[in-house]
């Protein structure tokens, strides 16, 4: 059926032919290249991420409320600058009589 390995015929490098010494060499090295590129993205701590729960948990709470506290600031800003820029064009005959009324109508409102 199939061939039994025998375990006391381990062979050095150096023994075999030439062509093999050179291709396990090269995967040698390419496997080396492997094991770089790995520890360079960091692949450990992105599986330790994803097989803690507890701590893809923080993680993932930690970024949603970034999130959410940029984006309510984000939008403070960006409305208090456009309500600022529209106040300037009170005295603009159309435009400013429309925005005269959007104006009492939020002083009516707070």
């Amino acid at each position: 059926m199939g061939e039994s390995v025998n375990k006391n015929n381990i062979y050095e490098v150096d023994e075999h032919p030439f062509e093999l010494r050179h291709e396990v060499k090269r995967l040698n090295a390419r496997l080396d290249k492997i094991a770089d590129s790995l520890e360079k993205s960091e692949f450990r701590d992105i599986l330790e991420n994803y097989t803690d729960p507890k701590k893809r948990i923080v993680t993932n709470l930690m970024a949603g409320i970034s999130r959410g506290l940029g984006l309510s600031l984000g939008t403070f800003v960006i409305l208090g600058l456009l309500g600022y820029i529209l106040s300037l064009f009170l005295d603009v005959p159309v435009i400013g009589e429309y925005l005269g009324e959007i104006k009492k109508y939020i002083d009516a409102n707070s």
